[in-house]
């Protein structure tokens, strides 16, 4: 799923700074929205697979292909699932706790570097509870070193892909949620790519574990460098997290637990990007996290929002808006508005007008708008507005009372648009 070709940053687009608020609560209609988003969590053997054409236009994929499971690794699950793990597997339960240690706090990958585990036996331990889950095959790097992208094969040879993101007071990471994307928007290469399967929480959770690696070796920007740590996440990267939610929420509590549970990053860390799947908002919102909520909108009218972001033929713009507000009411987290910036389709004064009004009538201060110059994807009819254009979309936004930043596009020299690495590889 995701924003048009956006460089680097991905589908969507990257981070306004949130802030805290109270947790949701349950409804009648949040528990339909359950309802609907675990019905899309169904599994269909012939949905998404390799040999499936590339969806046609305006066809929608919710339901991940039959493809067999990756091999189980602790970081599907928390401590206490880690003890019972052991356990089967005939181990004392205070491994897990051991173990748990070298993946979240050192990050160890090889089995002789973890000496507090018996020596009789450690590599098979290891092998069985941190498998191997991404085996990079590509890695592209810009911005004097300080962006990395790298293409990850998984075990059953299907590929996504991450970014690392370094700046000056923080690091940055855009990770993929599924392999390929279901959400068909006709500007994404990856959305035309088709879904293959949805992640397992460790493999999302892995994506962020290799770029602390290379944090850690001093493969992202120079190894002297501070910060070492990722400080932000973004699920920005291939495919709608939201379409596969047991795995992102499981992963998502995998990076902000405190380690050893998890890797302990600050949830005010992590966005959540979403094409305006209303009822994973709606439940994601019950969640009750701190965590920013960025809506990938791309039209304000239904009528062009239907040809960009099939999605709305289900959930159109005003109820996707709804849902951003209500999340925005749970949570006190300013919503974030992605508008990719195409020229001559959705980049008219009239339409910053239309935006600026149906925010507005939503209330004030509860959104921020990033309009994201287009990064076209090889081929493709679509390209970035004109930079005037551009300019007087943000100022009719802001004559609105909008909060309007345009989104820092890095990466553009290396296939930064979503998909189009891993299409190349």
């Amino acid at each position: 799923m995701d924003a048009p070709g956006v460089a680097v940053s991905e589908n969507r687009t990257p981070l306004p700074d949130p802030t805290v608020g109270p947790a949701a609560e349950d409804n009648s209609a949040a528990q339909a929205a359950v309802d609907v988003v675990n019905d899309f969590e169904n599994t269909d053997p012939d949905a998404g697979t390799p040999d499936t054409p590339r969806p046609v236009p305006g066809q929608l994929v919710f339901k991940a292909a039959r493809r067999g499971k990756p091999p189980r690794h602790l970081a599907d699950t928390d401590m206490a699932g880690r003890r019972e793990m052991l356990a089967e597997m005939g181990h004392k339960p205070f491994r897990a706790q051991q173990l748990s240690r070298h993946y979240f706090e050192r990050f160890a990958s090889k089995a002789e570097d973890m000496t507090d585990l018996p020596q009789d036996g450690r590599d098979k331990l290891v092998q069985d509870t941190m498998p191997e889950l991404l085996t990079t095959v590509r890695t592209l790097q810009a911005d004097g070193g300080d962006t990395v992208k790298r293409v990850h094969r998984l075990f059953d040879g299907a590929l996504v892909e991450s970014v690392m993101m370094r700046y000056p007071n923080r690091v940055t990471m855009c990770i993929s949620s599924q392999a390929g994307c279901g959400m068909n928007c006709p500007f994404c290469a990856t959305g035309q790519a088709g879904l293959t399967r949805n992640l397992s929480a460790a493999e999302i959770v892995g994506q962020v574990v290799e770029g602390i690696r290379m944090l850690r070796d001093g493969e992202v920007g120079r190894k002297e460098q501070d910060p070492l740590r990722v400080s932000n996440i973004v699920f920005m990267g291939m495919g709608e997290a939201l379409a596969n939610y047991k795995a992102t929420m499981q992963a998502v509590h995998r990076l902000i637990d405190p380690a050893p549970e998890g890797l302990g990053i600050s949830a005010r860390g992590l966005t959540m990007s979403t094409v305006g799947l209303v009822p994973g908002m709606r439940k994601f919102t019950q969640e009750g996290l701190p965590i920013t909520l960025a809506l990938s909108l791309h039209a304000p009218d239904d009528k062009l929002r239907d040809e960009l972001i099939p999605i709305n033929t289900r959930w159109r713009v005003d109820e996707a808006l709804d849902a951003a507000r209500e999340y925005f009411d749970a949570t006190g987290r300013r919503i974030s508005i992605e508008y990719a910036l195409i020229r001559d389709i959705n980049d008219q004064g009239w339409r910053a007008d239309l935006l600026g009004e149906k925010l507005n009538a939503r209330g004030r201060g509860w959104v921020h708008v990033n309009p994201i110059p287009l990064n076209p994807t090889p081929g493709s009819k679509w390209t970035a507005s004109r930079r005037g254009v551009e300019q007087n979309f943000v100022e009719r936004l802001r004559a609105h009372g909008i909060p309007t930043t345009v989104r820092d596009t890095r990466g553009s020299d290396i296939d930064g648009a979503c998909g189009q690495l891993a299409a190349a590889s």
